[in-house]
């Protein structure tokens, strides 16, 4: 909503913009382990809290940017708060609080955060229009202030923890570890690599979706008004894990979602515009699900102890392919048009095949 006023005011082209914001999402995926070993060791209530200075800090630069090197700075410091106060740190926070009982509350947040967009998006381009791009930023600032950080301040502390004695393993018991930590690692990298590559696809289509259906032979005003309908298409799928797919181990609805945008792409290449809605409502709840399964997937199959951490580590590369998809998804478009659908629906097999070689064997939490 002000990449292009931030570009015009600063006499920048506009990629030079997205890759500021590039480069926020690089620093958020450093921050990230960092920041799941302090929520597992202190709770999630003081790092919440420490974001929002940092992300009020980071906006009040950004209106204050005056050139490229100052426009950097500043998306470098919303990095960090990135890193440490968006879904990841929120899942995390929940796990600390609910353990194995998380999986609900998660869900709930995803609910609540769908709407994210449908209300920032419109609130940003009006305060804009009334107080240009760096009273917007201003503004948004002052609300992690006076609404954000109250909110943060009401979260439940968590008490110290207790250190553990430790105790001397026979040899068994160490075979036993070496067996686990190779699962771990082979679990580990198969959702690194799924959260990796359906990151990379949410975020291009994200990007690029009105532009990509006018390629597939939609006009404008049709890739306008079908782009509108993946907010609640995400909020719709996150209502169906709320309801029928809570049955379900997350496993299971997380197959399905990676499955869902290589299905609604495969109906947009046969079918064209006409198909642009099915796409956009099918693509939209598949996300939707997917941003759930995030918190969900890392819960059931490793537990709470360690949550934070690992899931830091496991958003890193989630993190970079989202930094990279702007640049390299247009590139793809620009080259190959329609076809670039092709890659995107490679991808989501690829992330649907990488899920059917974990086992649904362990119970799902809150069970």
């Amino acid at each position: 909503m002000l990449a292009t006023p931030i570009a015009a005011d600063l006499a920048l082209a506009p990629p030079l913009v997205f890759l500021a914001f590039s480069l926020s999402l690089v620093v958020s995926a450093l921050v990230g382990p960092w920041t799941g070993r302090a929520i597992d060791r202190w709770g999630g209530r003081p790092v919440l809290i420490g974001t929002n200075p940092l992300f009020a800090l980071g906006l009040v630069a950004l209106g204050l940017a005056q050139g490229p090197l100052s426009l950097f700075a500043a998306w470098a410091l919303i990095g960090l708060a990135m890193g440490s106060g968006l879904y990841e740190a929120a899942f995390a926070t929940l796990v600390k609080l609910y353990g194995q009982e998380a999986r609900n509350p998660i869900t709930g947040i995803t609910l609540i955060a769908g709407f994210a967009s449908t209300v920032g998006w419109p609130l940003t381009a009006l305060l804009e229009n009334q107080f240009g791009w760096r009273g917007a930023c201003f503004a948004w600032a002052a609300l992690h202030l006076v609404l954000g950080l109250p909110l943060n301040l009401s979260l439940p502390r968590v008490e110290a923890p207790v250190p553990k004695a430790v105790s001397v393993s026979a040899a068994p018991a160490e075979e036993a570890s070496s067996t686990q930590s190779a699962d771990t690692g082979r679990i580990s990298a198969v959702l690194a690599f799924m959260f990796a590559v359906t990151a990379f696809t949410s975020t291009a289509m994200a990007a690029h979706l009105p532009r990509l259906l006018q390629v597939c032979g939609a006009t404008l005003a049709v890739a306008v008004g079908v782009g509108a309908l993946i907010g609640p298409a995400q909020v719709a799928g996150r209502l169906l894990e709320f309801g029928v797919l809570r049955r379900v181990h997350p496993l299971i609805s997380a197959r399905l979602a990676a499955l869902s945008h290589s299905l609604a792409a495969l109906a947009l290449l046969v079918a064209g515009p006409s198909a642009a809605v099915l796409f956009a409502l099918v693509h939209g709840a598949g996300n939707g699900i997917l941003t759930i399964a995030k918190g969900t997937l890392p819960l059931v199959m490793f537990g709470a102890q360690g949550y934070g951490a690992r899931q830091g580590w496991l958003s890193m590369p989630a993190r970079v392919a989202q930094a990279l998809a702007p640049f390299l998804f247009g590139w793809v478009l620009d080259r190959w048009g329609s076809a670039a659908l092709g890659l995107s629906a490679a991808l989501g097999l690829l992330a649907f095949v990488a899920l059917m070689l974990l086992s649904t064997s362990k119970p799902a939490p809150g069970r």
